[in-house]
């Protein structure tokens, strides 16, 4: 390709991904035609088309190599590829059998086929790169809640110690999070729809009354896809649904790339892992990388989500514009989303918490993450005026000697519920994917 076309120069996370490769021109155009291929499929299975016609349609399809540039360039005339797709198609076709050609797109707008190829490549995304990267992804989170269950390590919440967790429940969030993308994206992979209705969701070209249903049933199945009540020309719900699952995903992986970038900080140093992390001016660093680029992914993903939402509003049966600006976006939430998911499936593999360094940390606080604990225990001799005496004690430096005084100074004496979260959310990841955590 030459190298004034995107080759994801700027876009790391996803360069070089599954995803990236299941979501190319070419991988796109590859998806156009076997759209049209399933078109051809389900003609002949409704009894429109001679056996023949598909047959010849298939084979040509196959060895169509058409190039995308001229495509893209192309477009500008109808405003969309598939017009100048089907031309070439239909004069190949006619080059091989005449008769055949004439069942070329037979019924459908170009709508039909690019939507279903969208729809066909997120599957492909789905399928080969998103899910499998999230369950890789979950696999890990879990074996890190199992082996820390009970590790305790500072709580921070607005940037500040708060109290004593362990990384077995924060690993637990993780993986709490990935299993609800993951199951979304399931359900989500489970009703993605082929679009076929025609000129404007009537499919009248087909035959009346049951022409079309017949071609748009065979039509989804040979496409190995959904196949809704109605065309949804201008009902993009499935657009917006798979849209919203792979911002989830991309979000539920920056949970955990984002805690890994503070907790891999120099000062605190509690959690190691990425190989990479050069700087170009500092060569004493390794920076987390990985955790950066995935966090990079879940702060780009709404806005392209908000883009592929607007599609929702689209009038009469093919609006002005709203289609065509969700194609970019579609395809970027397909880029990020897989290429987060791939990038924290290894991240999380890799990833090397040091228990040392939290309890060094603990250390230091100098008693503060366990003030709550001390005004508990003071409480029923101060009442209200215990949180009082703990903020004085700790303004004059005495935490440790009144959590010693008191026999409230060791962290591992107040997790509360940590470690039974981290069982429930073992539990959940058991059942859900019918695995144990490695190491479990």
């Amino acid at each position: 390709m030459p190298s004034e076309f995107d080759q994801g120069l700027l876009a790391p996370v996803w360069a070089g991904s599954l995803a990236e490769a299941r979501t190319g021109d070419a991988a796109l155009v590859r998806a156009l035609l076997d759209a049209e291929v399933a078109l051809a499929t389900a003609l002949v299975t409704a009894g429109l088309a001679p056996a023949r016609s598909a047959d010849v349609i298939t084979r040509v399809a196959a060895e169509l190599r058409p190039d995308p540039r001229e495509l893209a360039l192309a477009a500008r005339a109808g405003g969309n590829p598939v017009i100048p797709l089907v031309r070439e198609l239909r004069a190949a076709v006619s080059s091989a059998d005449e008769d055949a050609a004439v069942w070329v797109h037979r019924g459908a707008t170009s709508q039909d086929i690019l939507d279903t190829a969208l729809v066909t490549v997120s599957a492909r995304v789905l399928d080969d790169a998103l899910l499998p990267a999230l369950a890789t992804a979950a696999d890990a989170a879990a074996a890190q809640a199992a082996a820390h269950r009970t590790t305790a390590i500072a709580g921070r919440t607005l940037t500040q110690h708060a109290v004593p967790t362990t990384f077995g429940a924060k690993a637990a969030g993780w993986l709490s999070g990935l299993l609800d993308a993951e199951q979304r994206c399931r359900e989500v992979r489970a009703r993605l729809p082929a679009q076929f209705g025609g000129a404007a969701g009537t499919l009248a070209a087909l035959g009346e009354p049951t022409g079309g249903l017949a071609v748009g049933e065979a039509f989804a199945a040979a496409c190995g896809l959904a196949y809704r009540e109605t065309p949804w020309h201008t009902v993009r719900t499935p657009v917006a649904e798979l849209a919203a699952a792979l911002a989830l995903a991309a979000g539920a992986c920056g949970k955990p790339a984002l805690d890994v970038t503070v907790l891999a900080q120099s000062e605190l140093g509690e959690v190691a892992g990425d190989p990479g992390g050069e700087s170009s001016a500092m060569p004493q660093k390794r920076n987390p990388v990985t955790a950066v680029l995935v966090v990079a992914a879940a702060r780009e993903a709404p806005s392209a989500l908000a883009a592929v939402h607007l599609g929702l509003l689209a009038e009469n049966e093919r609006p002005a514009g709203a289609w065509h600006a969700e194609w970019q976006p579609w395809r970027s939430l397909l880029r990020l989303a897989g290429g987060a998911a791939e990038a924290t499936a290894r991240l999380l593999t890799e990833l090397r918490p040091d228990p040392a360094a939290m309890t060094e940390t603990i250390r230091r606080a100098e008693g503060s993450l366990l003030a709550e604990r001390l005004a508990g225990a003071l409480r029923p001799t101060l009442g209200t005026g215990a949180a009082a005496a703990v903020r004085e004690a700790a303004l004059a430096g005495r935490l440790p000697e009144l959590l010693a005084e008191h026999g409230v100074d060791d962290p591992a004496g107040y997790l509360g519920a940590a470690p039974k979260f981290v069982d429930r959310a073992l539990a959940r990841y058991a059942r859900q994917t019918g695995r144990e955590p490695h190491g479990a």
